[in-house]
């Protein structure tokens, strides 16, 4: 029965969950959405845009950023701030080092079509790669690099480790000053912030996309640290998240929808990876190759499409889909890793 689910609390002690294999799915999903805005530059024509009002990747966006609140703010909690902070960082920064240079120096160079003698001399190249790394901008093209695509950028997913970033601040200024042991206060700020998004759809329904954003992803990010502080009293309850779903439809005609598609999402992706009936065996993926799908997915792409344009989606994605698994898995053991292991001697050393 709903009202006998189990809560998160008690989920958390089960041996196995699910949330190495979401990440990696919602990682796919982004290398699958971004099929359709590679080859013509659109994404009005994929399915989930058309009836849900944002693309699959953004949905997949979302889901990182819910299970991203849970897991940090449960880090922080467990561990304390120096280990909060080094995990953070050795985190993304290796990854997207290396990716932003093999992007730049690699594959760049092997697509420009200027001589590589003055395409390593253009100053717009190290402009990209000084401009990917400090202020994670995405639409920033390399001199010369896929000129003939309908989107030139060549790493256009790095925008969401900006909000990401902010995001891993928020929670660590608010565990030092210790606002995380009042679970109150956070979820009067995520009252806040729900409001917010309805007042938006009221009043400015078709207003930029970057103000819905920066709204969207702090919401959803909050929520899933939210579910955590809250862990003693959330269910985890899969009929409930079935009836949660369908009541999505009627509100799609209200301003209500999104403010609730985010805290559904946020909600539903714990309940997915925590849910006792879907974690009763271990399904995580030996190597965590959901980061280096996300960063190199987005610039296979774009160099298959420089290399074969009339390749459709479809066509595109299978294999896309495979260099990108290739490369996210020597990120993995190559950079990611052994970066995860400096954390921890790091942390032995203090």
């Amino acid at each position: 029965m709903i009202w006998r689910a189990p809560r998160v609390a008690k989920a958390l002690a089960n041996p196995h969950n699910n949330f190495g294999l979401l990440r990696l799915a919602m990682a796919v999903a982004v290398v699958i959405s971004h099929a359709f805005s590679v080859t013509d530059g659109r994404v009005e024509q994929e399915p989930w845009f058309a009836t849900t009002g944002f693309t699959l990747g953004e949905h997949a966006v979302n889901g990182f950023f819910a299970i991203s609140g849970f897991l940090v703010t449960m880090s922080f909690l467990r561990r304390g701030w120096r280990d909060y902070v080094l995990a953070r960082l050795l985190r993304i920064a290796p990854g997207l080092i290396a990716a932003t240079l093999v992007v730049a120096l690699l594959i760049g160079g092997l697509m420009t079509n200027l001589d590589l003698a003055a395409y390593f001399r253009d100053p717009r190249l190290w402009r990209f790669i000084s401009a990917t790394l400090t202020s994670f901008k995405s639409a920033a093209a390399l001199p010369g690099v896929f000129e003939g695509n309908p989107l030139q950028f060549p790493m256009g997913t790095v925008w969401t480790l900006k909000y990401e970033t902010l995001c891993y601040l928020g929670v660590l200024i608010a565990g030092v000053a210790g606002l995380l042991a009042k679970p109150r206060l956070a979820l009067a700020t995520l009252a806040a912030l729900t409001l917010a998004v309805v007042l938006r759809e009221v009043l400015i329904p078709d207003g930029p996309k970057g103000a819905e954003t920066a709204l969207r992803l702090p919401l959803i990010f909050l929520a899933g640290g939210v579910v955590y502080l809250y862990r003693e009293r959330v269910t985890l309850s899969l009929p409930l998240l079935a009836l949660a779903l369908l009541a999505l439809v009627p509100l799609a005609f209200t301003p209500l929808y999104k403010a609730a598609l985010y805290l559904v999402t946020a909600w539903g992706v714990i309940v997915i990876a925590l849910a006792p009936a879907l974690t009763r065996r271990s399904v995580e993926p030996p190597a965590d190759l959901s980061y280096g799908v996300y960063l190199y997915g987005w610039p296979v792409q774009q160099a298959l499409h420089a290399l074969f344009p009339a390749l459709g989606a479809v066509a595109l994605l299978w294999p896309s889909l495979a260099v990108t698994f290739v490369i996210a898995a020597l990120s993995w053991f190559l950079v990611e890793k052994p970066a995860l292991g400096l954390k921890r001697r790091l942390l032995r050393a203090s």
